[in-house]
């Protein structure tokens, strides 16, 4: 388990065809694990933190002209989807230097910026963090992450007057047990999350709903996700950017103990290609003639 370095911790995959101001991440689905992580948890739970596989069921996002960005480092080492300042200071073995701003949700499912908890609430580690080594992590894998993502959106922005955002997850079977939360209908296919429409505009959100609805997914939006700090970043009001979570339901595609694809993966994936063609349709559409252009050369 080596320690990744910033040229190692992100990957990008760019347009296979006439771009589209398209960009998708998946911060989540790393599964690389630092040598200097020293958890003090069985792996196997560990892991359960992943959303394993979720970059290779959008795998065609570069098909229809949009760049996909994804993590290879996993979200429990550090998350690129929480505000760098988003600290458990009782983690850590000295005061943080800067003000932190924990979002109490996070921090009591432990899943804040450093994650001190599974999703089975199991302890990570047997010590506290010192500040230079959480500062190593922002460092190495948050900040590139941030960065990568940031200058696609921006590129697409620039290039198109506008960009849409999807930000990939999975989600637990047992979202709402694992949330505290009851519910009167069970958990659905995909949950799409628009911080309650202040992300991107009613009008994506609906083209995203009736896109996978029309493969046969139960779709729910905003319950019980309804966006994180990606789409926050992104959403804002005036940015020129739609920016839309989604969630998958990992029992659709993945044994969540062993992390293994289910036999229904592939048809998976193909279901969502179509997905995205569909949006790529909606994304043509908005931007009328200026859509039709090749891919620029300095894409990043």
């Amino acid at each position: 388990m080596p320690i990744l370095n910033p040229n190692e911790s992100v990957a990008i995959v760019r347009p296979r065809t006439t771009a589209i101001p398209l960009v998708c991440d998946s911060p989540h689905s790393g599964t690389a694990y630092p040598g200097d992580f020293r958890f003090a948890v069985d792996l196997a739970d560990l892991r359960r933190c992943e959303d394993t596989h979720v970059e290779a069921l959008w795998a065609d996002v570069p098909a229809v002209g949009g760049t996909l960005i994804h993590a290879r480092f996993p979200r429990s080492y550090i998350d690129a989807n929480r505000a760098c300042n988003d600290v458990d200071a009782a983690m850590l073995s000295e005061p943080w230097p800067e003000e932190v701003r924990p979002s109490a949700p996070c921090v009591n499912l432990g899943n804040g910026l450093v994650f001190s908890k599974t999703t089975t609430f199991r302890a990570i580690y047997d010590r506290r963090l010192s500040v230079s080594e959480v500062q190593r992590r922002i460092e190495a894998c948050w900040r590139p992450y941030r960065n990568a993502l940031g200058d696609a959106v921006q590129h697409a922005t620039a290039t198109f007057g506008r960009a849409w955002h999807l930000n990939l997850h999975s989600m637990p079977s047992n979202a709402y047990e694992r949330l505290g939360r009851s519910s009167k209908v069970p958990l659905a296919d995909v949950v799409l999350g628009n911080l309650h429409g202040q992300s991107c505009s009613s009008e994506f959100t609906a083209c995203v709903a009736g896109a996978f609805r029309s493969q046969g997914y139960s779709v729910a939006v905003n319950d019980p996700y309804a966006g994180q700090d990606l789409v926050r970043e992104y959403g804002r009001t005036g940015s020129g950017c739609d920016s839309l979570q989604i969630e998958i339901n990992r029992k659709l595609y993945l044994d969540e103990d062993t992390r293994m694809p289910l036999p229904r993966f592939g048809q998976v994936r193909e279901d969502i290609g179509r997905v995205l063609e569909a949006i790529a349709i909606h994304v043509r559409a908005e931007l009328g003639p200026q859509s039709d252009r090749p891919i620029a050369e300095d894409t990043p």
